[in-house]
C-alpha cells in the first residue's frame, strides 16, 4: 500500500509534464500553422507585380500598399524563415483569394508566374504599337520606340526602321510580363520567321517581291479593304499597276503620309503632300508598311486574284466594298459616282 502511495505522485507528475507537453506542441503547431498555412491573401487584386530589380522591401510595401494580405506581419515572418528575402525574382504573379503566406512565398520564389495574353491588330504607326505593347508588358513604351528607331538594332533582325514594322505579324501570343525589350523583339522575329515558311517565301518570289515588300503592298491592301474577301482583288489590282510601272495612286498612303487619320475625303492639295510614303508622287512601294497588315491581307497578297483591273472606286452605296475598272474612261464614271455621293452626304474632308 505504502509503496502504492508512494508511485501516485510519479505518476501524477508524469502526466502533468505530457499534458504541459502536448498543450505546449498544440500551440507550436497551431503558431506555425497560422504563420504558414492560414489564408492571408485577400480579393483585393488579382495579380501581384513585381519589377525588375525590385529587393524585397519593395515587394513588402507593396503588399502592404495593396493589402495583398490581411496580416502582413505573418507575411513577413514567413518570408523571412523561408529565405525568400534574397530569392525576389520578378513577373506578374496571379493571386487568389485565401492563399496562405506558404504557398505564396513558395510561387513568389520560385517565380511561378502566369504569363501575358497579347493580342494585337490594325495597328497605324509605331507609337501606336509601342503603346499598345507597354500596358500589357513591363518595359514602357519609350523603351519600346527606342529600339524600334534604332537602325543598328533593327539591322540585326534584317529590317530598316521604315520597315521595321513588317516584323510584327498579328497574332496572339504568350508571354511572361516582365520581359525585356530585346527578349520582345526576339520572340516576334521568332514568330516572323515562323510564318515565313518556304512555301510562302516561294510564293513572294514568284510575284517578285521580297517578304518584307509582301507586308509593304498587304498593309495598303488592308488599309483599303473594309471587307476581306475583296483584298485578293485589290492586292491584284495593285501588282498590276507594278508590273506596268504606274504609280499605285493609294489614298491610305497619302493619309498616312499626313498622319492625319481623320480625313475621309483626299482632296488634290493632299495628292502633292511631299513624302516618300506619297505614292501618287513616287512610282512603286513606300519605304514600309502605312498599317500592321493582318494576315489575311499578307495571304491575300500572295494569292492574289489575277485580273485585268488597274483602276477602283469606292463603290457610291457606302457599302465598303470599290467598283473596279480595266479602262480611265470606266473608272472616271465610277469616281464620279462616288464624288456625288460624298457632295450628297456633306463629306467635304
Amino acid at each position: 500500500m505504502e509503496e502504492q502511495k508512494k508511485s501516485s505522485p510519479t505518476k501524477k507528475y508524469i502526466i502533468g509534464f505530457a499534458i504541459v507537453i502536448i498543450i505546449a506542441l498544440g500551440l507550436t503547431g497551431l503558431f506555425y500553422y497560422s504563420k504558414y498555412f492560414s489564408a492571408n491573401v485577400t480579393d483585393k487584386q488579382e495579380y501581384l507585380y513585381i519589377h525588375t530589380g525590385a529587393v524585397y522591401q519593395d515587394v513588402y510595401k507593396t503588399i502592404q500598399d495593396e493589402g495583398i494580405v490581411k496580416d502582413t506581419a505573418t507575411f513577413n515572418w514567413a518570408a523571412k524563415n523561408m529565405k525568400y528575402t534574397t530569392r525576389v525574382k520578378p513577373g506578374r504573379y496571379h493571386l487568389t483569394n485565401g492563399m496562405s503566406n506558404r504557398r505564396l512565398i513558395n510561387m513568389l520564389a520560385s517565380g511561378t508566374q502566369e504569363p501575358v495574353t497579347l493580342n494585337f491588330h490594325n495597328l497605324r504607326l509605331k507609337e501606336e504599337f509601342a503603346g499598345f505593347v507597354s500596358k500589357k508588358i513591363e518595359p514602357d513604351s519609350t523603351s519600346i520606340i527606342r529600339l524600334l528607331d534604332s537602325g543598328d538594332f533593327v539591322k540585326q533582325y534584317g529590317f530598316t526602321t521604315d520597315n521595321v514594322y513588317a516584323m510584327f505579324i498579328p497574332n496572339t501570343y504568350q508571354l511572361y510580363w516582365n520581359n525585356t525589350p530585346e527578349k520582345f523583339f526576339k520572340r516576334m522575329y521568332a514568330n516572323y520567321e515562323k510564318f515565313w515558311t518556304p512555301e510562302r517565301k516561294q510564293k513572294a518570289d514568284a510575284i517578285g517581291l521580297s517578304p518584307i515588300q509582301v507586308s509593304i503592298l498587304a498593309s495598303i491592301t488592308d488599309a483599303e479593304a473594309l471587307h476581306d474577301d475583296e483584298m485578293p482583288t485589290i492586292a491584284g489590282l495593285y501588282l498590276n499597276r507594278l508590273k506596268k510601272g504606274m504609280k499605285l495612286e493609294s489614298d491610305p498612303t497619302v493619309i498616312f503620309a499626313k498622319h492625319d487619320f481623320t480625313i475621309k475625303r483626299v482632296l488634290n492639295r493632299d495628292l502633292s503632300f511631299d513624302s516618300p510614303y506619297n505614292t501618287y508622287l513616287h512610282t512603286g512601294l513606300p519605304p514600309g508598311p502605312v498599317m500592321m497588315p493582318s494576315v489575311n491581307a499578307l495571304n491575300s497578297v500572295l494569292d492574289y486574284k489575277k485580273t485585268d483591273y488597274i483602276y477602283m472606286c469606292a463603290k457610291s452605296d457606302f457599302s465598303g466594298y470599290h467598283a473596279f475598272a480595266t479602262n480611265v474612261a470606266d473608272h472616271l464614271v465610277n469616281a464620279h459616282k462616288f464624288q456625288q455621293a460624298l457632295n450628297e452626304r456633306n463629306i467635304k474632308r
